[in-house]
């Protein structure tokens, strides 16, 4: 599946399955082809994003964290921060013109 999001007060944003099902967990909903977020919900979005790529961060770097040897234990290539940032940016842009963001429609 692909996702594209989009919003009139921004570009669109387009992700692989896998990556927006993940991103549509960490905000506690279910992966599902159409969507929206209202902008009254955007800010915690945003907050919680944020605070998933500290963990993320901080469990990559943690010592003795994911073995770089290992090629089963080795972090993803991609980083959480790359994958969210450009939907994070679409957020406050959209959250700053009261625009919703839309999925699938």
């Amino acid at each position: 599946m692909l996702y594209k999001f989009k919003s009139k007060a921004s570009g669109d944003v387009i992700m692989l399955g896998p990556a927006g099902d993940k991103i549509l967990g960490l905000l506690g909903r279910e992966p599902s082809p159409q969507g929206i977020f209202e902008p009254r919900d955007m800010p915690a979005a945003i907050a919680t994003l944020s605070a998933a790529v500290e963990h993320d961060e901080a469990s990559r770097t943690a010592p003795g964290a994911a073995g770089d040897d290992d090629p089963v234990t080795r972090p993803p290539a991609v980083a959480l921060r790359q994958r969210v940032w450009p939907l994070i940016e679409m957020m406050r842009r959209c959250h700053a013109e009261d625009e919703p963001i839309v999925w699938g429609v």
